[in-house]
């Protein structure tokens, strides 16, 4: 009896970790999925390729400028040349 009790409990927490594994996993691919979208500027209109190619060249500059500053700031902090 009490090994069944032990093995409904070890397969109710096993539901549960899945189920949490499940929903991060789906938040995480939704991340993703927005990222993209937004550097590939889908969100702008199709009306115009100049201003959407400019979007999109733009936001990948704006992501680079961001990585260098970050990389920079953190050779800054940790007394690094530069």
């Amino acid at each position: 009896m009490d090994e069944k009790r032990r093995e409904e409990r070890n397969r109710q927490e096993s539901r549960r970790i899945l189920e949490r594994v499940e929903r991060e996993s789906d938040l995480f691919m939704r991340m993703a999925a927005r990222a993209r979208d937004h550097f590939a500027a889908r969100d702008a209109g199709d009306e115009d390729r100049i201003e959407l190619w400019g979007r999109r060249i733009g936001r990948v500059l704006g992501l680079v400028f961001a990585l260098f500053l970050i990389v920079w700031l953190w050779s800054r902090l940790t007394g690094g040349t530069g």
